[in-house]
């Protein structure tokens, strides 16, 4: 009888190694996950207030938030890929998201005027707010620099939608 060889074993993955401890860069994967959450829930909301604006500002909204969804659809990957690069998977489900996020559902489109759309859309933009800087203050605990680039360009850029959008109701 003819012996069967066996296949050598496929190696493993080499450990993280990244110069932050496993206990930090869970703790940042952790804000990262929220924020992740709180962004694509915004993303999702302002795509769904694209679609479904109505009134006078039709045209200037649908188009200023498209402008906005876009942008936001790109963060996404950004941040989801830096989950992963700590070495922990990114939340991927509507379930993870919602209990996550610090973005809660409101009133339909169909009973919401622009005024009001515009109001969820700058509470939002301001809870992303509020979870970049938690993330940037974990990042920076754990000197995880390219987290807390990263949420920083996250941070101005939300700071900047919600003072655009509070504008239209000034």
């Amino acid at each position: 009888m003819a012996s069967k060889s066996k296949k050598p074993a496929a190696p493993s993955a080499p450990g993280i190694d990244i110069g932050i401890s496993e206990k930090d860069r869970r703790k940042v994967a952790e804000g990262l996950s929220a924020f992740l959450s709180d962004s694509y829930t915004l993303y999702l909301k302002t795509h769904n207030f694209h679609w479904n604006v109505t009134g006078p500002m039709f045209n200037s909204l649908h188009a200023m938030f498209m402008t906005q969804y876009t942008e936001q659809w790109t963060a996404l990957d950004e941040i989801a890929e830096r989950i992963r690069a700590l070495g922990f998977p990114a939340p991927g489900s509507y379930a993870e998201f919602v209990k996550l996020s610090s973005i809660k559902e409101e009133q339909s489109p169909g009973g919401l005027d622009w005024q009001g759309m515009v109001r969820q859309l700058v509470s939002g933009n301001e809870a992303v707010c509020r979870t970049a800087r938690k993330v940037i203050k974990t990042a920076e605990g754990a000197g995880d620099d390219p987290t807390v680039d990263l949420a920083t360009q996250r941070l101005q850029i939300h700071e900047k939608y919600a003072w655009m959008l509070r504008s239209l109701l000034e």
